[in-house]
């Protein structure tokens, strides 16, 4: 008798471990410039929930794995960015066209500041400023901090930062466990980190992690990154920041 319930509860284990297993599919579609009706080509599609990105050829077609619910986000420089969400229909019919719209774009007046360069590079080398970054290491962390300032200051903040438990950065890590845990995924995909590479706007970022663009700054400040970094860096120096944030902190909590 005992061991028909536990060849039963096996089975029913079993079972119900398959219904959770939702086999991936693939959906495709052709994406077109909603004013010219001309098929735009090196479209990022990134699948949300999957972490999974493609792009699109010439032809402005695409595929990309999926499943359903999953939500795709599309973006193109110079136009909209779109969510559209997977749904059934669509992976019967397989093929879908979307149509981005160009962004209405208002352009200020640049005002160039050239140097006062004398030819000599002694005396000209003392004239342009520079940016220079200071990182500290602390014992037990794999990596440093940068804090943007060669002083006593700066260094205690970076000790505030990370071990001060009621601060917003271990809100935001606490809080977000699902989210961050696609930081990982991100660098598993070979599309989605070539987007990152050749993206400054973090709008990929916080699709992916379900912030705001001004909490990514936020959260690179209370990580004591510099103003300059956090400026002139791409999506996917951020990307990692974040992740070697997030790591660190998990090895302070468990501390």
């Amino acid at each position: 008798m005992k061991y028909f319930v536990v060849f039963f509860f096996l089975i029913l284990s079993t079972v119900a471990s398959a219904q959770d297993i939702v086999p991936s599919q693939k959906v495709s579609g052709y994406i077109y410039n909603d004013n010219t009706k001309s098929p735009l080509i090196n479209v990022n599609i990134i699948n949300i929930n999957k972490v999974r990105g493609a792009r699109t050829d010439s032809q402005g077609y695409f595929e990309i794995d999926v499943q359903p619910t999953d939500t795709l986000h599309i973006s193109f420089l110079g136009f909209q960015s779109l969510r559209v969400k997977v749904t059934n229909d669509w992976i019967k019919n397989k093929v879908a066209k979307i149509f981005l719209t160009e962004k209405a774009i208002a352009l200020e007046e640049v005002v160039i500041r050239p140097f006062n360069l004398t030819g000599y590079l002694e005396v000209d080398s003392k004239t342009i400023p520079t940016n220079e970054n200071y990182r500290y290491s602390i014992s037990g962390l794999t990596h440093g901090y940068e804090a943007g300032e060669y002083s006593p200051n700066a260094f205690g903040r970076v000790l505030g930062s990370i071990f001060n438990p009621a601060d917003m950065l271990y809100n935001f890590f606490g809080n977000n466990p699902k989210e961050l845990k696609k930081l990982k995924e991100m660098k598993k995909d070979d599309t989605v980190r070539n987007l990152l590479e050749s993206k400054f706007d973090r709008e990929t970022i916080a699709v992916l992690l379900g912030v705001d663009k001004k909490e990514i700054a936020e959260i690179l400040q209370r990580c004591n990154y510099s103003e300059s970094f956090i400026k002139t860096a791409n999506d996917l120096q951020i990307m990692d920041a974040i992740s070697g944030c997030y790591e660190e902190y998990k090895i302070l909590k468990k501390r």
